[in-house]
């Protein structure tokens, strides 16, 4: 485990009061790679008996942003992370909890320079939304960009 882990996930819930309410746990965070999990909750299932669309769309958005903070936590003092775009796919019925691995579509060093350059950088986010038992139930990629201060 990464002595940051827990500081990205800590960061992670108290800035987005959403993944608060849909009750997500952090399993792994680092710079690497984000696993977040929503629990199985009757409150935010669907008219099938699974997870809602919605719920799981903000769990992979979540652990999404997880990532960014893990990745980019350095830079945050002169850039801000904004999600540009997202597309989600919905592979199999999703049923009882689900976690959400993302990982960086780009290397940091790559993102690092073009911000270095005065530009505005855009990356990639893969996601991958799982059943316990392991078959992939969504994947998403969403774009997101570090927007220079000032």
């Amino acid at each position: 485990m990464s002595d940051t882990q827990p500081n990205i996930g800590e960061t992670l819930l108290a800035t987005v009061p959403m993944a608060k309410t849909l009750n997500l746990e952090v399993v792994e965070a680092t710079e690497e790679r984000a696993v977040l999990r929503l629990p199985d909750q009757p409150d935010f299932h669907n008219h099938v008996g699974g997870p809602h669309a919605g719920a799981m769309f903000t769990l992979g958005e979540s652990a999404s942003g997880a990532i960014v903070i893990g990745a980019f936590a350095d830079q945050l003092g002169r850039a801000v992370p904004l999600a540009v775009k997202a597309e989600i796919g919905y592979r199999k019925l999703a049923m009882g909890p689900v976690t959400a691995t993302a990982t960086l579509g780009r290397t940091k060093a790559e993102v690092v320079a073009e911000l270095d350059a005065g530009e505005r950088p855009e990356f990639p986010v893969h996601i991958a939304i799982t059943r316990e038992d392991g078959a992939v139930t969504g994947e998403m990629t969403i774009v997101w960009t570090l927007r220079p201060q000032g």
